[in-house]
């Protein structure tokens, strides 16, 4: 039984406990679905959440049972007389969870919600898939949503994060989840929880651990990969809440590009554990039905976000603005069509002197959101701050939010493929539709907003309502 924390892991040299070995032997195998459920709760035009909805223009939850005995993840003993109390905090889990969809369901038919409290803001809209399903849901989260952080592993690459800066938003969040009694979600024991998060940076792995990279073979993702198997291998040794569920109640958050790799080595273990990544790219692995797009956010020091520089729509002069780096492949595309060749489309590698980034993105109608090395970029919560229409260009991108937002709204999406064409498509949207866009990223903008400590509807709200929302669909059988 592996009983040391992973404080120790602070060197490239890594040795798998005894618990690893037998995780390799008998494999863990993913839940196996018994039948389906459908509550109808979303409408129905995304293409990167959850399953396909129904013709009728409902979003279906598809309720997945997973049975604790057909896990093939390492079994632990239960000390005498905790059977029966792990099975009972289970069924309160389980019925807590079903009145929840119950609730929603109930609003989406009503078409009205239900609140044991005032409500001071209530989602209206086109902006939302369904407006009833997003507030009934939000309600019961924050009514009944309990998360267990577990507070195994040691500073500086467990329980703290990079808070300012391009992966602010996974320190912010591990800072905002980790301190006992700061957070209303955090359950007070494990067994109240409904779902467990994993306090590790991957940005703090790289740094204290891959730092300096002087030759390119340091790029191998192999002891990040060790590391956090580790960290799954202790905690699933000293409790039982990995294996009852198979890792599908768990879950990360990280905004490094190198997230997504700490699966790749071990996919069977982590087949249904959830990976809130800002590198939502679907063409390397991210899965919308269980992952989760976390947004990107760059903040300055000692800020919680931009200053907001935005003009009314009137005074707008600019069409479409862009400035950063020659990221990737979609970036040199770009610039190879736009870079300082326009009076009205502005783009820049570098802003020239006396230029204010982000008041030309105030007195811009588009602000354009070209996927760099990675899908991601925090242009687009740029954007939204500063009442700018996102003009989204990348391939295989799974949008923030995307389960309770209708990005199409209130966002522009150009294909790389029509990069040429942009002036003449942003040209091609009336001034009428072009209003009532910028309007929606005003009404949209509290989603993107960073509080410390969280508010209701808030960045990290969206985050957390995000993963209840795949915690909603599947339900764990008891044992008997």
């Amino acid at each position: 039984m592996a009983s040391a924390t992973l404080s120790s892991y602070t060197t490239p040299l890594f040795l798998l406990p005894p618990l690893l070995v037998l995780l390799f032997l008998f494999l863990f195998l993913s839940p196996q679905n018994e039948y389906h459920l459908t509550y109808f709760l979303y409408s129905s035009t995304s293409n990167t959440t959850l399953p396909e909805s129904p013709s009728n223009g409902s979003f279906g939850f598809s309720i997945n049972k997973i049975s604790d005995q057909k896990q093939s993840s390492v079994k632990l003993p239960l000390l005498a007389g905790k059977h029966d109390k792990k099975n009972s905090s289970l069924t309160r889990i389980e019925e807590d969870l079903a009145r929840a969809r119950a609730a929603i369901q109930k609003a989406v038919l009503s078409k009205n919600y239900s609140s044991y409290k005032e409500e001071n803001f209530i989602p209206k809209g086109c902006i939302y898939r369904n407006q009833y399903a997003f507030h009934q849901s939000h309600i019961e989260m924050v009514k009944r949503f309990k998360i267990w952080t577990y507070r195994e592993g040691g500073q500086p690459i467990f329980h703290e994060g990079p808070v300012n800066n391009i992966y602010a938003i996974e320190g912010q969040f591990i800072d905002e989840m980790d301190f006992i009694g700061k957070s209303p979600f955090m359950a007070k024991h494990p067994d109240e929880a409904h779902a467990f998060f994993l306090p590790l940076s991957v940005a703090k792995i790289v740094h204290f651990i891959y730092q300096p990279i002087t030759s390119k073979a340091d790029y191998s993702r192999d002891r990040l990969q060790r590391l956090v198997t580790d960290y799954v291998a202790v905690v699933a040794d000293r409790y039982p809440y990995w294996n009852r569920s198979g890792g599908a109640d768990h879950f990360m958050v990280s905004c490094h590009d190198w997230a997504p790799s700490v699966s790749y080595a071990n996919p069977e273990l982590f087949k249904n554990f959830i990976r809130v990544l800002c590198n939502a790219n679907t063409s390397e692995g991210f899965r919308p039905g269980i992952d989760v797009s976390l947004p990107e956010v760059y903040l300055p020091f000692g800020k919680l976000g931009p200053a907001r520089l935005g003009q009314p729509p009137n005074n707008r002069p600019i069409l479409a603005f862009f400035a950063g780096g020659a990221h990737g492949n979609i970036r040199k595309i770009l610039f190879e069509h736009w870079k300082e060749k326009d009076n009205e489309v502005l783009i820049y590698e570098r802003l020239p002197i006396g230029k204010n980034y982000t008041k030309l993105m105030g007195q811009s109608k588009f602000c354009l959101c070209p996927s760099g090395y990675e899908v991601a970029s925090p242009r687009a919560v740029e954007a939204i701050h500063a009442g700018c229409v996102p003009v989204m260009i990348s391939d295989n991108y799974s949008l923030p939010f995307n389960d309770v937002l209708d990005w199409s709204q209130f966002s522009v999406q150009i294909p790389v493929t029509e990069i040429p064409e942009i002036k003449n498509i942003l040209q091609g949207i009336s001034r009428n539709k072009y209003l009532k866009m910028q309007e929606r990223v005003i009404r949209v903008q509290r989603h993107f907003v960073l509080n410390r400590p969280a508010r209701p509807f808030d960045i990290i709200h969206m985050i957390l309502h995000s993963v209840w929302l795949r915690r909603l669909n599947f339900e764990l059988q008891v044992p008997h």
